[in-house]
Order: structure tokens, then C-alpha cells, then sequence
């Protein structure tokens, strides 16, 4: 049977999709054909152990035999879409129909072997696996209406034709029979529309909640994480075909203020454009009132998973790390930006043009303006902001008061947390992690390791560390440079970055949950309600 690759349907005029050529839809639907074959297998296992002990046919070693071979062909798919390689959804398509059709197959060619006295039973029989197996096939995977028919259809074609072949049961006659063969024709009829009419509403449902949600030409596939003012979401541009993250945050979630400010982050962030930064694409408000903002996509880790995956890393890769996110400040200080939350999750390690181990910072969230004229200062006054761990001693005593080397503060903090695995400073209550940024000098990397660590690179890191601001490098340029500086850190190029990403992806690839993924969601957004350009 051909396989419809993607699915489209109009519903007010407007066209809702889901596409099954994306990764993740193609993911989806490989998914559902294993567990749909799982549970045909489970349940047709149960009746072949059953009809071993009772069914009355098993005298001849036929039936039995090709029961096995439908429990075989279940099996097969189900373990080749559940562990194999990932397949093209045509190759799936394929594969679906062609289950359901040898499974009903083998059941047909069993009914005649069964001797003629259970005839009329027998053919019950196949009716009602044909119309169990289809409709429960309609409800797990994902298909249109018109591809549900068809492999309906496919299903039935054994069906119908061993029902004509069985010999009539004893003393009955031709009326009789035709009668059987006519309502098993109509009630196999029914289960192909019945098949149809499930997908064609399953997918109807889809399309009410695709149509619920529209936000431009982006379409969201899946849901990648969700914090106190939104959810974020890998989506796909309709045109440029290129991977973006989405970040909603619905009315429900944001007050007045903090809309503002969100705002303002994404207006902010869209202004900088250095490589190490990431890229803000579009931004606006939905029909119904979710804000959102388009950025680039990154395919990584971040640092906090990284330390927590991979343990302490190379001094060479820490001090690579640090210059790259140095250089990223060293733009938005220039332009009057502080970002106030720099930390290990806000740092997102990935591949760029070939490149390995590119470092982007990300979620300026709690970025505030420095210009004192600005009409725009939407971080509320004397409130700590930002994550304890990283927290300078300023930011705690005067948080209205802070400037750039706070972030130069919380950078140190990350380099100690890569090069030693854990944070500067731990408590078991806030309160207690603030008082350690305030008054405890931090334990050098060296001694906590119980290892030697380059000294340039400990002094560096110890210096970003201090209490005072004036003693910290004077700015992002100029620990950048002195990140650039250091000669006795190792060895970590290019070759050795490739190394680990190889194993990063190897990894990653063996620890993919079997799990169905979310299914895609295309948006569209009122464009007399953007929010302006990006």
C-alpha cells in the first residue's frame, strides 16, 4: 500500500499538519508500529496458548504452525521498529500494512484447515480478528483515514477470500451459506469504515489542537523543558526547514511586569550578535496572548551535564570554555548589558559549522540594562536575583547595585565548578550558600582535587572569585585575553574536542528513550500582533 508521508488536512479554511518527514514525527510513527505489533503479538500469544490446550482444530499440525508464523511476523516488527535503525517513514508505511496483511493471511490459510463442522464458527472468527486488529491498528498509529482504508482493505482481501472457500458445515444448505458469507462480507465492510472513521477522527482531534495553537510559520515538534514563566519547544521554521527553539510563556504564567521583562530580555538579546551568544530569530504574541521567541536551536549539552555526565574536565577545555563565554560578555557589557545569571545550565556546549565545542550563552532572563538613563529598568529593585550557587557577594548585599564583573564573578564560579566538579560553595539552606559568597574564601581547585591544576589558569579563576569587584579582572576583555594568555594549561584542540564529541554522540544515541514522542503542532501567529522585528 502507498503511504501518505504527510498529513493535511483542512478544517476552517485553514490548513492544520502534521508532518511524519520530520525526525521526530517519523520517530513517532516508528514507535507506535513496534507497540502496535507488540500488543498484536501479546494478544495472539495468549490464544495460541489457549488453542494449544482446547482448540479442537489442533489435531492437524497446520493451524498451529501458522499461528506461530503471524506471532513471527508480530515479533519481527515489533523488535525492528522498537531496537533497529531508525527507517524512512515510506519504509514504514510499508511495513505496517504489510504486518496486518501477512498476519490476516496466515489466519485465513489456517480457517482451512479447520474440518468443515466448525466452518460457520471459523468464519466468525476471522471477522473478528480482521475488525479487532484494524481498528486497534487505527488507534495507535498514526495515519490518514484514506491510508487506514486501504490497509484495512489489504487486511480483508485474505479474509473474504478463505470465507468463500470454506466448505459448507454439515447438513447445511446453499441459502444458509450464502447467508453466512453475506453478513460476513457487511461486517467486514463495517470494520474498514469503522478503521477509517477512528483515524479519520483521531486526526481531526489533532488538527482542532494544532489549529488551538498557532504561532507563525514554525512547527513545534517537541517539548524540550518547561521553567517558572514558560515552556520551551524544538520547533522547524515551514520554509527555511532549519531547527529552532520556541519559548512560550502563556497569559496564565505572567503577570504584567513579568511579561515586561521577558519582553525586554528578547529585545535585548536580539541586539547581540556575537558567535557565542545565542540568536534570537522572531518574537511576538499569539491571538490568544502567549508571548513568544524564536532562537536558534542548540544540539548539546550544558555545562551542568556536562560536570555531571563527564566528571571534572581538561584544564585546556575549561579555559577554552571560559574565553569563549568571556568574548560573549565582552559584547553585551560593551553595549550596556549585564546578564546577572551566568551559570553552568545557562551554557550550552555544541557543534557549530564543524566546528566542536562551540560555547553559547543563553536566557537572558534576569540581563538588565546599565545605562542609568534608560527608561527601561524592568528588574524590580533590591531583590537578589539569579542562582544562589553563583551568586556574587555584591549582587547579595546591593543586588540594584551590581555591574558587569558580577558576571565575571559568576564565570569563575562555572570555571571552578568544570575544573573541579563541584561548587565553590555548598549549604544546606540559601541562606547559608549566601553567607559563604559574603565572608568564606573559596577552597582552591588544586586542594579541593587533591591534584596539582595549572597555575595560571587556579590564580585566574581565584581572582574572578574575589569579594571585592576591584580586585577581579578589570572587565570581560580582559579575562578573556588573559584566558587566551595561559601556557601551561595542556593540550585541548581540535582533535581532542572531536574525540569527545564522538563519544557524546555515541552515547547519546544508546541512552534515546523508547518513548513516543511528543507529536508535531504547527503555529501561526496574527502578524498584526507581533511584538516588532527581531
Amino acid at each position: 500500500m502507498a503511504v501518505t508521508p504527510r498529513v493535511v488536512r483542512r478544517l476552517r479554511g485553514g490548513t492544520s499538519t502534521l508532518d511524519l518527514d520530520t525526525e521526530s514525527g517519523r520517530g513517532f510513527l516508528q514507535r507506535r508500529v513496534a507497540f502496535f505489533n507488540k500488543v498484536a503479538f501479546c494478544i495472539s500469544g495468549a490464544f495460541f496458548v489457549v488453542a494449544a490446550f482446547a482448540g479442537p482444530y489442533y489435531g492437524d499440525p497446520s493451524p498451529p504452525l501458522l499461528h506461530a508464523a503471524t506471532l513471527v511476523v508480530s515479533l519481527a516488527v515489533w523488535q525492528v521498529c522498537r531496537r533497529g535503525p531508525s527507517l524512512s517513514t515510506g519504509l514504514l508505511g510499508v511495513i505496517d500494512a504489510a504486518a496486518v496483511a501477512l498476519v490476516l493471511v496466515g489466519f485465513a490459510v489456517q480457517a482451512l484447515f479447520v474440518p468443515p463442522a466448525f466452518a460457520g464458527e471459523v468464519a466468525h472468527s476471522l471477522v473478528l480478528i480482521l475488525t479487532h486488529m484494524v481498528i486497534v491498528r487505527a488507534v495507535v498509529v498514526p495515519s490518514t483515514a484514506a491510508h487506514s482504508a486501504g490497509v484495512s482493505l489489504l487486511a480483508s482481501l485474505p479474509v473474504l477470500a478463505a470465507i468463500l472457500r470454506l466448505p459448507p458445515p454439515p447438513g447445511a444448505d446453499s441459502v444458509v451459506t450464502s447467508n453466512d458469507r453475506l453478513w460476513s462480507g457487511l461486517w467486514t465492510l463495517c470494520a474498514i469504515v469503522v478503521a477509517a472513521l477512528v483515524s479519520y477522527v483521531i486526526y481531526g482531534l489533532r488538527a482542532e489542537i494544532q489549529k488551538a495553537r498557532q504561532l507563525g510559520q514554525y512547527t513545534l515538534e517537541e517539548k524540550l523543558g518547561e521553567g517558572g514563566m514558560g515552556s520551551v519547544y524544538r520547533a522547524r521554521h515551514a520554509m527555511l526547514r532549519r531547527p529552532t527553539a520556541i519559548k512560550l510563556v502563556p497569559p496564565e504564567k505572567s503577570s504584567p511586569a513579568a511579561l515586561a521583562r521577558f519582553e525586554r530580555e528578547v529585545q535585548l538579546t536580539a541586539s547581540l550578535s556575537h558567535p557565542n551568544t545565542v540568536s534570537v530569530f522572531d518574537y511576538g504574541h499569539t491571538p490568544d496572548g502567549i508571548f513568544y521567541y524564536a532562537m536558534e536551536y542548540l544540539e548539546g549539552t550544558d555545562l551542568d551535564a556536562l560536570v555531571r555526565g563527564d566528571g571534572p574536565q581538561p584544564p585546556a577545555r575549561v579555559a577554552h570554555v571560559l574565553r569563549q563565554v568571556a568574548s560573549a560578555l565582552v559584547e553585551a557589557h560593551g553595549i550596556g548589558l549585564i546578564h546577572r545569571d551566568i551559570k553552568p545550565e545557562n551554557i550550552i556546549l555544541c557543534e557549530r559549522g564543524g566546528i566542536p565545542d562551540v560555547a553559547k550563552v543563553v536566557d537572558f532572563g534576569l540581563v538588565r540594562d546599565l545605562e542609568p538613563a534608560s527608561g527601561a529598568r524592568l528588574t524590580q529593585a533590591n531583590v537578589i536575583q539569579g542562582t544562589p550557587l553563583y551568586l556574587s557577594p555584591e549582587a547579595i548585599r546591593a543586588p540594584d547595585a551590581v555591574d558587569a564583573r558580577s558576571d565575571l564573578y559568576g564565570l569563575g564560579a562555572v570555571g571552578y565548578y568544570l575544573l573541579t566538579g563541584t561548587h565553590v560553595f555548598g549549604g544546606a539552606t540559601t541562606v547559608e550558600v549566601c553567607s559563604h559568597h559574603l565572608h568564606s574564601q573559596p577552597v582552591p581547585p588544586s586542594e579541593r582535587l587533591g591534584r596539582p591544576v595549572p597555575a595560571s589558569l587556579e590564580r585566574l579563576i581565584l581572582a574572578c572569585l574575589e569579594k571585592e569587584p576591584a580586585r577581579r579582572p578589570g572587565s570581560a576583555a580582559e579575562l578573556r585575553d588573559a584566558l587566551g594568555d595561559l601556557g601551561d594549561i595542556g593540550p585541548w584542540g581540535e582533535r581532542e574536542a572531536r574525540e569527545w564529541w564522538e563519544r557524546w554522540h555515541h552515547g547519546r544515541a544508546e541512552r534515546r528513550p523508547d518513548a513516543a514522542a511528543h507529536p508535531s503542532r504547527t503555529l501561526d501567529v496574527a502578524l498584526g500582533q507581533r511584538s516588532g522585528g527581531a
